[in-house]
């Protein structure tokens, strides 16, 4: 996940896209989380939307680092 991305002539480090797209995603859960009324079984929502934002976050750097490299397992 070491690099950068060119967009319109401003390099933005690869960490900071990833991010967005988690944040993204996690907006996307979460509101159907509360459609379906899931956080009644959750006991902290704040710690829970913070460990699904990292759960994503690493999964999309554990995707985005084996597109990448695609020789390594």
């Amino acid at each position: 996940m070491i690099g950068e991305y060119d967009m319109g002539g401003v390099f933005v480090p690869s960490a900071v896209v990833a991010a967005a797209i988690a944040f993204c995603l996690m907006t996307v859960v979460r509101w159907s989380f509360r459609r379906f009324h899931f956080y009644r079984f959750v006991w902290h929502a704040g710690l829970f939307d913070v460990s699904l934002f990292v759960v994503l976050l690493w999964v999309i750097a554990v995707v985005t680092a084996m597109l990448q490299s695609p020789g390594v397992k």
